[in-house]
This record gives C-alpha cells, sequence and structure tokens, in this order.
C-alpha cells in the first residue's frame, strides 16, 4: 500500500469525522476511494481536495466547524493571519484584465512583484490546471486561486495577494455568476494552503465583509477592514 494512502478508520482519524461519515461521502464519489484486498483507501491528495470542496460549499457556522475539526487534527496553523499573509505589494486596485486567462496572468505577475514567487510560467499553469480541474470561483464573486498542490520549489514563503476588478468578468465555467474580486493562494505546504483557504473563507462569508470590500479602492483600508474582521472571527 502506498504510504499515501489511508485507509477508513485512518481518514476518519485524519479528518476528526465519524468513520461512518466519510464512508457516506466515499459512497456518493464525494471522496475518491478504491478497495485493497478488501480494505477501503483513500489518497492524502483526494482527502485535501474533499476538503477545498466542503470549504467552498460552507456557511458560516459551519465554516466554523471545519476550522476546529483541522486544528484538532494538525492539519492547519491556528497561529496563522490571513491579513499578515498579504505583503505590502500584494494588492491590485484595481487589477488590469477582462478574461479568465489575463485574470490568472495579472495576479501571478502581482506575486511575483513581491519578490516570493520565482516563476511565473510554472505557477500560471499550476493555477491554469487547477482551474480546468474544477473552477476556485465561487457564487460570491469571488475566485480563490491556487495550484493543485503547495510549490515550495518556486516560492520563498506562503502569502497572498489580492485583485479587485472594477466590474465582473465571467470565470466560473458554466456558472452564470460574475467574478471581481481575486486572491492568489501561495503556499509552501498542505497545513499552511488549508489554514489560509479556511480562514479567508470565514473571511468571505463574515456579515457585510463582501460589501465593504467593493467598496473600498485603496490599500491601507482594505487591509484595516480584513484585519478588523479576522479579530472579530478570532475572538467570536
Amino acid at each position: 500500500m502506498p504510504h499515501t494512502s489511508l485507509t477508513l478508520s485512518q481518514a476518519a482519524g485524519y479528518l476528526c469525522l465519524p468513520a461512518q461519515q466519510v464512508k457516506k461521502a466515499a459512497d456518493r464519489g464525494d471522496i475518491p476511494s478504491r478497495r485493497f484486498n478488501g480494505e477501503l483507501l483513500f489518497l492524502r491528495d483526494d482527502i485535501h481536495r474533499w476538503i477545498e470542496q466542503h470549504i467552498g460549499d460552507s456557511n458560516e457556522n459551519e465554516l466554523e466547524g471545519v476550522e476546529s475539526r483541522l486544528e484538532q487534527s494538525g492539519l492547519t496553523h491556528a497561529e496563522v493571519s490571513v491579513a499578515n499573509l498579504i505583503p505590502a505589494d500584494g494588492m491590485a486596485l484595481p487589477l488590469q484584465a477582462r478574461t479568465r486567462d489575463s485574470a490568472i496572468r495579472s495576479m501571478v505577475q502581482l506575486a511575483m512583484k513581491t519578490g516570493l514567487l520565482w516563476d511565473a510560467e510554472e505557477m500560471t499553469d499550476a493555477v491554469k490546471k487547477r482551474e480546468e480541474l474544477h473552477t476556485t470561483a465561487l457564487d460570491n464573486g469571488v475566485a480563490l486561486l491556487h495550484p493543485r498542490r503547495p510549490m515550495p520549489n518556486i516560492l520563498g514563503d506562503s502569502f497572498l495577494t489580492l485583485g479587485k476588478l472594477p466590474s465582473g468578468i465571467p470565470f466560473g465555467g458554466g456558472s452564470s455568476s460574475l467574478t471581481d474580486i481575486f486572491f492568489l493562494i501561495c503556499s509552501t505546504d498542505d497545513k499552511i494552503h488549508l489554514t489560509i483557504l479556511t480562514r479567508l473563507s470565514r473571511i468571505l462569508t463574515y456579515s457585510d465583509f463582501l460589501k465593504q470590500l467593493r467598496e473600498l479602492d485603496d490599500e491601507r483600508s482594505v487591509r484595516g477592514l480584513i484585519q478588523e474582521t479576522e479579530t472579530a472571527i478570532v475572538s467570536s
């Protein structure tokens, strides 16, 4: 059995969920699984993709539970702050883009300006492949761009960039909604990636956050809004 494979009990422990709930997710095809000598097995990569999808489909109360379970299982870093992960040169207000591909390229170029990303072409290709697998665009007009797996070989550290368009563009494949806010998640390992994804999702679902974000056009105010919202979430 490959070292990246988990049994049903191991997967349940990894996710801090009842084994029956994980089995039901596998039976529905939400988590790809296979059998080896009659035993149900899960690939660690498939588990992480399921977590990502579960995070994207959750509301604030559910996200709080997800974050708590991930912390209990050791899959996240509770001390990581989304606000502090956006470098000084990590915002484009406005972002210059009119199409899906130009939005991805612009976000990657923004990441290059921080000095923490070393290979724009490799990151652009990885983000596009992730979008082809399943769009990261949400129904609220936000896209959480990221490669399929962390890319520590081309990153100086984990960080975020933020871009905001004056008006939305088609981005989510068959979705009828438009996307006007983009985050690019650049992480060096799975723990940090899941931490950022979960915390950022909680910030985005916080009362009036997106409404206020869309009304702001300067980096200082946006950074202050993110810090204020994250503080409210952590202290609640």
